[in-house]
């Protein structure tokens, strides 16, 4: 992992821990279980990721939960465009203050969570496609931004997503782009519908890295390096890319759809409320949860979080 890549996940962490213990019970916060937390919608939740000023949440409706103080609130709704677009990803500038989220026909947005303004990128090029996922890197106001088109073109900016100033390319076969991830500014993976995963080295061009005879779906990807991957896919499979050979480790039957690993220690989640945890040098184990909606991302920190269907929030 980069310095740039190390020292955001960190920061996030570190300034995120105060908002993120004050919002459950001490006697919650001392447990090592998963438990259910109140949410404030019914709404599929399909991404959280932890800012500088806590985690949020982004799902269907073009919804955005900010967990605080009181527990999860709602900050925004109806997306971007205020039409009520999905949203299916999200991601934050490497200073933790701009949440960028994309989904549902075009739309793209870049939330303050300092301020509470919000910004509309949607449709970038007149385009109004699914996107499927979102990097960014950089500080707030000068981020490159890289979103994943449902079409199989990849969309990014390195002038924060400016009018006039994005460009695409269809890295593969047209099949639909399910991930991405940066650990660098211009330097990443992403994962296709075609069991194809695929690295930058400058934002633009990409080259296959894999995945021969993988045999199911991808849909997860963390990109810590140029040979430090790990991905998530159907049939309980996560992949991990050690620069030079492929690994499979076999988690049993559900779908995976988010995976998140630093230093050996890992989450992934998955169909039917299924979580494993990994600890560096003893592999995955199943965790038990309070739920058995289908997860659809995890993220780690002071507080781990996964949520999913039906509005669906759980920590540990």
């Amino acid at each position: 992992m980069s310095d740039t890549a190390l020292t955001r996940r960190n920061v996030l962490r570190t300034t995120g821990a105060a908002v993120a213990a004050a919002a459950v019970p001490a006697s919650a916060q001392a447990s090592s279980q998963w438990t259910a937390v109140e949410s404030p919608t019914g709404n599929s939740l399909y991404d959280v990721e932890y800012t500088s000023a806590g985690a949020y949440a982004v799902g269907g409706g073009g919804i955005v939960l900010e967990r605080t103080e009181k527990g999860w609130q709602k900050v925004l709704d109806g997306g971007p465009t205020g039409n009520g677009n999905d949203v299916y990803g999200a991601d934050v500038t490497d200073d933790g203050r701009r949440l960028w989220f994309v989904g549902s026909s075009g739309a793209i947005g870049e939330y303050d969570v300092v301020t509470g303004n919000l910004n509309d990128h949607s449709a970038p090029m007149d385009v109004t496609n699914n996107f499927n996922d979102v990097a960014v890197t950089g500080e707030a106001g000068e981020a490159n931004v890289y979103v994943a088109g449902d079409s199989g073109k990849m969309y990014y900016s390195f002038e924060n997503g400016a009018a006039g100033t994005w460009e695409y390319v269809t890295p593969a076969s047209g099949s639909a782009i399910n991930a991405v991830d940066f650990y660098d500014d211009r330097k990443g993976h992403i994962v296709d519908g075609n069991q194809t995963v695929l690295h930058t080295q400058d934002g633009a061009t990409w080259d296959k890295i894999g995945l021969a005879d993988a045999n199911y779906n991808l849909y997860g990807v963390d990109s810590d390096g140029a040979d430090d991957v790990w991905v998530s896919g159907g049939g309980g499979s996560i992949y991990r890319w050690n620069g030079s050979q492929w690994r499979r480790e076999d988690n049993g039957d559900p779908g995976l759809r988010d995976v998140e690993v630093e230093g050996g220690d890992g989450l992934t989640v998955g169909g039917g409320g299924a979580l494993f945890d990994r600890d560096a040098g003893e592999g995955w184990a199943q965790q038990q949860t309070p739920t058995g909606a289908n997860l659809k991302a995890v993220v780690r920190g002071d507080t781990d979080i996964a949520v999913g269907a039906g509005g669906t929030i759980i920590e540990r």
